[in-house]
């Protein structure tokens, strides 16, 4: 039994590009005696009750959503939860039971995306359901994309027009460390694919900017709205979406001015390590490094990658060496190709982008520059996290 009146609440997507509502999701709610909501997403996960009974809960949510529709503007989609546990009940040739729904209401099938939302269910007939949805031109999204290694092989089997990125991930990626590089890297793929990317879940600002940083195409969480009966206006959201989107743009710009001066004070820091490094001078000749807190360490590697000296780091009372890594060779590290190419050509200072070093699981970068002629490659490795927090 199930206690209250099945409803549909809806909670916008805000579109990054004009900060207006491009489309709202349906989300189940219950009415209780007193007037308040409850979601029904316990329900669902329930043992206690039968699937008949989710199905009919389903149905009913979703009819609901598709009859409230037509109050919606006519640009907008709406982003509706499908659960592949039901595909095993289709008969061969059965006319989908959703697609039934939208010829019942009038809903053109354009204006919905359907929302594949868990890992099991009849896979092998997954592909045929998503294509004869498309055909009907419906698109199709993968809902917490991220919270599973096989979705990979979901993606490449369904082709999906939008990844929603699993909530948990990308709140715990927006924090930093390693799950950042994660979600970036799962964006990176999104777009390769020709995907859109939903940010679900951004309740700060901090998430709004790291979902920008992404490059989502949609945003969705309580930072804007909650989900509601009611329809907001298209735009609604687009005066605060707008303000914050400018502050996070001058925040790239003052992250951006940062790494100029970097690159200021790392060619300063090269002139001195140059005329250091050609001359062979002892490692006592070296003065502190007090100007550049961020230093980490300096080595010399030939061009090939190998390293010919010991690693150098300074401590209070002088330098450090290291010589546990001379004769190591770095050229399978990301950044050393991009080094040699970019600054064989001119001998010009170059500077990688931020990686996560396994093995001091520090975020760093690595400046280079060509010596003695090209035959040696001056790099400094860099501590990130000092940088981000000029």
């Amino acid at each position: 039994m199930i206690d209250g009146q099945p409803l549909a609440c809806f909670q916008p997507f805000i579109d990054t590009a004009t900060g207006l509502i491009a489309g709202v999701e349906a989300l189940g709610r219950l009415r209780q005696a007193d007037g308040s909501l409850q979601s029904v997403g316990p329900l669902f996960v329930d043992s206690r009750l039968s699937p008949a009974l989710l199905r009919r809960l389903d149905r009913q949510l979703r009819e609901d959503a598709l009859q409230r529709l037509h109050e919606a503007p006519a640009d907008w989609f709406l982003s509706l939860n499908i659960s592949p546990r039901w595909i095993s009940r289709l008969r061969p040739g059965q006319m989908l039971p959703s697609l039934k729904q939208l010829q019942r209401f009038g809903v053109p099938a354009e204006r919905i995306v359907f929302e594949i939302t868990e890992l099991g269910g009849a896979s092998q007939r997954l592909a045929e359901v998503v294509a004869r949805y498309r055909e009907a031109g419906a698109r199709i999204a993968i809902d917490d994309f991220g919270a599973g290694y096989s979705q990979l092989d979901r993606v490449l089997a369904l082709q999906p027009d939008i990844l929603k990125l699993d909530m948990r991930l990308f709140q715990a990626a927006a924090r930093g460390g390693p799950s950042g590089e994660v979600v970036k890297a799962l964006a990176q793929m999104a777009e390769k694919t020709g995907c859109w990317i939903i940010a679900e879940g951004v309740e700060t600002e901090a998430e709004l900017d790291f979902a920008l940083e992404c490059g989502a195409r949609y945003v969705q969480g309580y930072l804007f709205a909650e989900p509601r009966l009611e329809f907001f206006r298209t735009d609604a959201f687009v005066e605060r979406f707008g303000r914050l989107r400018d502050r996070y743009v001058q925040n790239k710009l003052a992250e951006r001015a940062r790494l100029m001066n970097l690159r200021r004070s790392l060619n300063q820091l090269m002139a001195q390590l140059r005329g250091w490094a050609e001359s062979n001078a002892p490692v006592a000749s070296l003065a502190c490094p007090a100007d550049y807190p961020w230093l980490l360490r300096i080595y010399q590697c030939d061009r090939n990658g190998t390293q010919l000296t010991p690693n150098l780091h300074w401590e209070p009372g002088g330098w450090q060496e290291d010589p546990s890594y001379r004769g190591h060779n770095w050229s399978w590290r990301p950044y050393f190709y991009q080094l040699l190419a970019e600054g064989w050509e001119e001998r010009r200072l170059t500077l990688s982008s931020t990686y996560r070093d396994a093995t001091t699981n520090q975020y760093c970068l690595t400046a280079g520059q060509f010596i003695d002629d090209g035959r040696r490659l001056l790099l400094v490795d860099i501590d990130a996290a000092c940088l981000a927090m000029d």
